[in-house]
């Protein structure tokens, strides 16, 4: 996050963060969005998903790519902590482990912005209703 010297930069950042929100609830659902969900339970916290969470969120906004970084608990794979669920719009959740700051820059350059199938998916083992 950039360090606030001025009332004029935290004029400049709440109106770009004004731009970034309208841009975000224009969409007609959640679903024609990228959302990035990122496990933050104990376990994921202890592992290191709190840099990998400001990672996803701050390089995503720099490469104004559109999405939802979101905070979440549980998602019963502690074993491969930190992970990090990615939902692209109109497709099935895409589950990653073991991500840290290198694997995040990899799924957002490769697997978010070129569709690329990368190493680190973790199989889901459940069907989305």
């Amino acid at each position: 996050m950039a360090k606030l010297d001025s009332a004029a930069s935290l004029s400049q950042m709440r109106d770009q963060l004004k731009v970034r929100n309208s841009e975000l609830s224009s969409k007609d659902s959640p679903q024609s969005t990228i959302q990035v969900k990122v496990t933050m339970a104990t376990c994921g916290i202890a592992s290191g998903s709190r840099p990998v969470f400001d990672y996803m969120k701050e390089e995503l906004g720099k490469r104004n790519i559109p999405a939802l970084v979101t905070k979440v608990g549980c998602m019963g794979f502690c074993y491969a902590e930190p992970t990090i669920e990615i939902t692209m719009p109109g497709k099935a959740p895409v589950m990653f482990g073991f991500v840290n700051t290198k694997k995040a820059d990899e799924i957002i350059e490769r697997f978010i912005r070129k569709g690329e199938t990368i190493e680190g998916v973790i199989p889901m083992n459940y069907e989305i209703a």
